[in-house]
Order: C-alpha cells, then sequence, then structure tokens
C-alpha cells in the first residue's frame, strides 16, 4: 500500500468503486453526513481511488441519482496512479493497477494534488492556478510545449489572445534567448512584449520580391486570382531569365552561368537570388518584339501591364522599393525578420493589418517558408517559434479555398519542423475550420470555451489520453479557463489563466478609441479619417510633398503619424543613386511612360 503524509482517518471516504472499466470506473457516493447539505463532489472533480499498491487518480464526467435507491453514483475517467518509489510516492500517467469493486474513493487531497501539478523547476513556466485548488500553481513543460508544437483553441471573447500573450511572456521569462515570430491578423499585440519586441508593420518592412517563390509571385501579379496560364508560362521563364542576367552583370569577373536565351542551368524561377523589374520587363519587350505572329501580342502586353501596376501600386512599397537598384540584402532581411543578431529583441510582431488584403496570404507563404528554409539550411543553429494567429485562415481545412503554398509552409513545419528548430504555436476560434492534419501534429492543447460540435470533434480527434471526455466541459469553461491537454502538462486539467498587467494586454489598434455613445462627430474628424484612408494608397511622390510641407509649414501631417525618420525613407531616391538607365532595360521610376485612355501607365513603345 502506498502510504504518505495523510492518513486514512484525515482522509474523508466519499465513496466506493461499483465497476471498473478499461479507462473508467463508477463510484457508489456516500449520502452527505449532514442531511439536506449540498455535496460538492461535481462535475470535473478529481478523486483518488485505493487500490492495492496505488492510488489510481479519476475525474468525474457524470453525476447521476438513482432513484429506486435513492443513492447517487458519479461515472470518473482513470487518468493515472501515484506509486511508491524509491525516493518517496510519484505520480505516473496511465493505469498499472487497477483499482477492484469495492475500493474506497476519496477526493484528491491537496498532498497527491501538489505532488501530481507542482512542478516548478527550471524546465516549467506557471500560466495560472487549477481549479481544482487556487492555492495550487498550474505548471507547463516549457520544452514539451515548444519542441513538439502547440495550439490554443477558443471562440472570441473567451480571453484567448490574453492567454496567448501570458503563454508567450512566461517563455520569454523562462527562456529569454528564445526567438519568437507572430503573426498578428488585428494587430493586437505590439504592446504584449514591451522592449522585448520588433514590431513590423507595411510602414517598415522591406520584402524583397525576389525573395517570392513562382507561386507567390503569381498571386502577387495577379492579385490572389488564378493566373493565366499563357502568361504564367511567360513569367516563369523571364524571372529565372532576370535573375541570371543580373547575377552576370553584378560581378563580370563571374564565370557566366547561363546565357539569357539558353534553358537548364543556373538559378532556377525559385532561387531566392535578387533581380530588377526593369529586367524582367525588358525581357518580356524583348520576346514580343521577336514575335512573327502579332495575335500573340495581347498576352505579353496584359503581363507588363499587370507588372508594371502592382509594382507601381504604393501599397506594395515594402515588397518593390528600390525595384531597379538592385542589391543583395537576403541577409538583412532575414536578421531583422527573425532578430538573428539581436538577443535584445526576441520577439518580432509581424502586423498584418494594413497589409492589402490580395496578397496577406503570400506574405504569411514566404514568412514561414523562409522561417523552415532557415532551420533546415542551418541545421537549427537558431530555434525559432512560429505563433499564428488565426491559423484557420492560412491553412484551412478545405483545400478548395485559401493560398496553396501558405498551407504548405505552415503544414511542413508542423510535420518537419521540429528537426530543424522551427517549432509552431496555433491559435484559432474555428478548429474545424483549420487543417486537422496540421493540429494532430501539435503535442500540447490548450482548449478554451467551444460551443460548435465539429470545433469540439477536431479537438477530440487530436486528444490521446484518455481524457478526451473530459472536452465535454469546455462548452462550459469561463472567462480565462481552459483545459490543458498533451506533453507539456502533468495530467489533463482545467486551470484558470493567470493576469497579465494591464499595460500589456492585448488589444487592437482601434480598439477603445470611440465609445458606443460618443455622439456625433465633428466634419473635421471625418476628414481627417478619410485624409488617413486615402494616404494608405498615395504615391510616394504626394508622401515625398507633404514630407517638404511639414519641414517648411511646421504642420505635422496626419496622413503620416509615424517618426520622421521612418517617413523619410519613402522620399524620392537621389538621381546619382538609382540604377544607370540603358536601353532597353529602363528603371521604371525614369522611363517615361505615355499614359493611355484607361490611364495606367504604359510601357515605352506600346
Amino acid at each position: 500500500m502506498v502510504s504518505d503524509s495523510n492518513s486514512d482517518a484525515a482522509r474523508p471516504r466519499r465513496g466506493h468503486v461499483t465497476a471498473v472499466g478499461g479507462s473508467h470506473a463508477t463510484v457508489q457516493l456516500a449520502r452527505p453526513a449532514t442531511p439536506g447539505a449540498i455535496d460538492d463532489l461535481t462535475v470535473g472533480k478529481m478523486l483518488e481511488i485505493q487500490a492495492l499498491n496505488a492510488w489510481a487518480i479519476a475525474v468525474v464526467t457524470s453525476v447521476a441519482e438513482h432513484r429506486e435507491s435513492g443513492g447517487t453514483s458519479a461515472e470518473v475517467d482513470l487518468l493515472g496512479e501515484i506509486v511508491q518509489g524509491e525516493n518517496g510516492p510519484f505520480f505516473q500517467r496511465g493505469i498499472t493497477e487497477y483499482p477492484s469493486v469495492g475500493s474506497p474513493a476519496a477526493m484528491l487531497s491537496r498532498e497527491h494534488l501538489r505532488l501530481i501539478y507542482d512542478i516548478a523547476g527550471p524546465r516549467t513556466i506557471n500560466i495560472g492556478t487549477l481549479s481544482q485548488d487556487s492555492s495550487v500553481g498550474a505548471y507547463i513543460n516549457v520544452d514539451e510545449m515548444l519542441h513538439k508544437h502547440f495550439a490554443v483553441l477558443g471562440t472570441t471573447g473567451v480571453g484567448k489572445s490574453t492567454g496567448v500573450a501570458l503563454l508567450l511572456r512566461e517563455v520569454l521569462r523562462a527562456r529569454p534567448k528564445q526567438r519568437i515570430f507572430l503573426i498578428d491578423p488585428h494587430n493586437e499585440y505590439a504592446a504584449c512584449f514591451g522592449d522585448k519586441a520588433e514590431v513590423l508593420s507595411p510602414t517598415n518592412l522591406r520584402l524583397p520580391y525576389w525573395l517570392f517563390n513562382f507561386e507567390e509571385m503569381v498571386d502577387v501579379i495577379f492579385r490572389a486570382r488564378p493566373g493565366i496560364e499563357e502568361e504564367v508560362e511567360i513569367l516563369s521563364q523571364v524571372i529565372a531569365e532576370a535573375k541570371n542576367l543580373f547575377a552576370e552583370e553584378r560581378d563580370s569577373n563571374r564565370p557566366r552561368l547561363r546565357k539569357v536565351e539558353s534553358e537548364g542551368a543556373g538559378y532556377t524561377v525559385d532561387t531566392p537570388v535578387p533581380y530588377r523589374m526593369s529586367d524582367l520587363l525588358a525581357l518580356i519587350d524583348k520576346r514580343m518584339g521577336k514575335l512573327e505572329n502579332r495575335s500573340a501580342f495581347p498576352k505579353y502586353h496584359r503581363l507588363i501591364t499587370r507588372i508594371e501596376t502592382v509594382s507601381n501600386d504604393p501599397r506594395y512599397r515594402f515588397m518593390f522599393q528600390n525595384a531597379n537598384v538592385g542589391g543583395d540584402t537576403m541577409v538583412e532581411v532575414l536578421s531583422g525578420l527573425f532578430n538573428l543578431t539581436d538577443s535584445s529583441k526576441p520577439v518580432t510582431v509581424m502586423q498584418l493589418a494594413g497589409f492589402p488584403g490580395e496578397v496577406v496570404d503570400s506574405v504569411v507563404s514566404v514568412l514561414c517558408r523562409m522561417a523552415f528554409e532557415f532551420g533546415l539550411w542551418g541545421g537549427g543553429l537558431a530555434p525559432l517559434l512560429i505563433v499564428c494567429e488565426e491559423a484557420h485562415r492560412y491553412a484551412p481545412a478545405d483545400r478548395s479555398v485559401g493560398f496553396g503554398p501558405t498551407r504548405k509552409a505552415v503544414s511542413r513545419i508542423a510535420k518537419e519542423g521540429r528537426k530543424y528548430g522551427v517549432f509552431i504555436g496555433l491559435v484559432t476560434q474555428r478548429p474545424a475550420e483549420l487543417d486537422a492534419t496540421i493540429v494532430s501534429q501539435c503535442s500540447t492543447l490548450f482548449a478554451m470555451r467551444m460551443a460548435n460540435d465539429l470545433d469540439q470533434a477536431i479537438v477530440r480527434s487530436a486528444v490521446s489520453d484518455a481524457a478526451a471526455g473530459l472536452l465535454a466541459f469546455v462548452p462550459a469553461l469561463g472567462v480565462r479557463e481552459v483545459f490543458a491537454f498533451g506533453e507539456g502538462v502533468a495530467l489533463p486539467t482545467r486551470i484558470r489563466f493567470g493576469e497579465v498587467p494591464k499595460e500589456f494586454l492585448p488589444r487592437a489598434a482601434t480598439v477603445g478609441q470611440f465609445a458606443s455613445d460618443s455622439g456625433p462627430l465633428d466634419a473635421a474628424v471625418i476628414a481627417a479619417v478619410v485624409e488617413r484612408w486615402r494616404g494608405a494608397s498615395m504615391s510616394r511622390r504626394r508622401r515625398a510633398i507633404d514630407l517638404v510641407d511639414e519641414e517648411t509649414t511646421g504642420f505635422e501631417s496626419p496622413i503620416l503619424k509615424r517618426p520622421r525618420e521612418v517617413a523619410a525613407e519613402d522620399r524620392p531616391m537621389p538621381v546619382s543613386d538609382r540604377a544607370p538607365a540603358s536601353p532597353p532595360r529602363m528603371a521604371l521610376a525614369e522611363a517615361p511612360r505615355p499614359a493611355g485612355t484607361d490611364g495606367i501607365a504604359r510601357w515605352p513603345g506600346r
């Protein structure tokens, strides 16, 4: 018999076992000592059931009264056991010695509760308290949680974002050097990590177009619509040619990788090396000039127009700035994105609100793919955690929707990333809309309130413990309450997330700025909103004029609303810094473009 500080006398008996199954048992409950008293043994409470040489640990899943006998019984799931070891009693998952019919059952004692859950140490983080006993902390094995992926699931308004902020802040407390890349679609995590975070947005992100692989580039050029086959075929050829052409011109001493017209050698269309947009357009123009059949002109013309339109769109400045200057900035981009050289800011918050809607999926695809590829080719020398909010957007269960390369990039991290030090944390309010294969790769799950049966079914299929029955409690969880399952926790249990300091709470940039009873707005306020709205798609030249006005008049333009030194990056480059224009590869910013009747700038000669 296992012995500890609790005597049988101090352990009030609550009933006895009447039936035992493979992972569950039935306990006949004793009547309350005081007639009319309310029994505190309810659904979700934990029991310890005496076996010959162990205490079986069980959770109550249902309680029923038997009218015929007047008694009450509880159905319980068997989760693990406390056994005697050389150094004293310890807890282990699974049941090696089952209780027998008639075995006494009691409420789980505080000593046994602490033995199971109070596992504080250098490998654990404290994320709150147990619902069973608020005096006992809820500890998570941080290495198991990170290195085998995790997911936070729950409907809107249950404290999911706050829980994510708490988890990541505790991870940083235990692992100060852990690199975290947080994909933030609602711009709500910027303040959660203080000066430990680098916040990226369309205003300060530099993600050169040449880092996009071919599928991602097609998605950008065709604005998230299916590419036209003839134009896509042309594009696949000229991108590879432009990359090799730029490589040859950059270093005249380097042996030529290939001739522009040749095929089968040199850089491929997916190799992440620089090329100039002016070279790309010139190559298309050159192919069009060689055509003998003028009926083929329109497809080349349309492709040129598409490329010019997207590369000149100010909303895509984060991709196409200095598109005709060139320069291999891949090392700088990787260092900036994942904080590889700055240990003082281990967190990168990638704010997606503000990006053109049609390019968001491509941007997420590039970021996740680059994270995995760096881990792959770097041999895991810089472990990185990718936290993906609204994960169902990027890896949907329905393969007929969404962007295939984004799903592939997220899935690849989930399936193979741990081998190369790239881990993932998924956050979603609709697990049923998230690829079930990806969810199944997460060994630690935090399930908050979910009422949808399909969502619960997806989570149930991903939980391997006998405690999958605990998901029946999920619809009744309160705000900040969560059921934690899997490798990161000692035992599946109900937890209440701890508090996050008010100044570090997640909040969207617009939340709280206007009250619901604010009354009528002043016309000047509406005008300022309209000006900011239009400013998001202003040309570089117009923005430069605003900067000059600000410097000469002292007036701060309501459009910019960002530090002057950042806005200065949008000023036109001095002519001396630009790439020389040499036909037929003219810089887009310098080449004359007569406007067509539709107002779209045309390539010279159209």
